[in-house]
């Protein structure tokens, strides 16, 4: 599933295409890719709108546009594509936003896990789901103590806690690991056991990982692609993420592999207590 980078790499790969066009016509293929409202709303308020801006908020592309706000959650597989109007959709492109220029812009979902939502102005940052997300990886107010409140309140693994949207938004699977790796704590450790000073430790490293990560394009694993076949090269500088046997860059040690949450979880036994 596509983290916090990718979906950066994807909002900024789509914004110079798609700023400042209008949305003349909108065709919904598949009802459940619309969250929110009703599929029939969805495109009667869309058509008409212009769009001013992309940017993100946790994994979600945050699309303004005059008077609305279209969020959208890629999940497994989603991604846009562009296409000249009036050529054959393929089967797995579910929701089609007609441009000014006569360019098709296209929700492409194999799986059709993707979702879209559309609010008014007032009700974006207040309703779910971005009411309910937590701290940028970037954000000042992501601090120690903030940090140290929300995992003494958890007995979950640590590895589990990270990837909980309400506490820091964006983090998933694979940058999990990364984070965990570069702060030497075990993905098996229980959340409420991670001391203040660790705390600031999993956040620089949060930072880091993240920030690195967003320079490369996000991590290209399995079939993410950002849209148009823009890939990400973070998948080269991965240090225990899917290198299971391999030795680990530290102490030599072979990375393992075990399932956690339902996760794959991969980390050093000997770096990571």
């Amino acid at each position: 599933m596509p983290e916090k980078p990718e979906v950066m790499t994807v909002a900024k790969s789509i914004f110079p295409l798609i700023c400042n066009k209008i949305i003349t016509d909108c065709y919904v293929y598949w009802d459940n890719i619309i969250a929110y409202p009703t599929s029939e709303e969805f495109r009667k308020k869309i058509i008409g709108e212009k769009i001013k801006n992309v940017t993100t908020r946790g994994k979600f592309i945050v699309i303004e546009l005059t008077k609305l706000f279209l969020l959208v959650h890629l999940r497994m597989e989603g991604k846009f594509m562009f296409r000249e109007k009036g050529i054959p959709l393929n089967k797995h492109e579910h929701v089609e936003f007609i441009l000014d220029d006569e360019v098709s812009f296209r929700f492409h979902d194999v799986r059709k896990f993707g979702k879209m939502y559309l609010f008014s102005k007032d009700e974006v940052y207040n309703k779910p789901p971005l009411s309910l997300l937590g701290k940028e990886f970037y954000s000042d107010d992501l601090t120690k103590e903030y940090l140290y409140d929300k995992l003494s309140k958890m007995r979950t693994p640590i590895k589990t806690a990270l990837l909980d949207q309400t506490i820091i938004a964006g983090i998933g699977n694979i940058y999990d690991d990364e984070i965990l790796f570069l702060s030497g704590i075990s993905p098996m450790r229980k959340a409420n056991d991670v001391t203040i000073d660790e705390c600031q430790l999993i956040i620089d490293n949060t930072k880091k990982v993240l920030s690195e990560a967003v320079k490369l394009g996000g991590t290209t694993i399995k079939s993410f692609t950002s849209s148009e076949g823009v890939h990400g090269l973070f998948q080269n500088k991965l240090l225990v993420h899917s290198q299971e046997g391999k030795l680990c860059p530290n102490c030599k040690s072979k990375i393992i592999k075990i399932k956690l949450g339902g996760r794959g979880t991969y980390y050093c036994p000997f770096c990571q207590k």
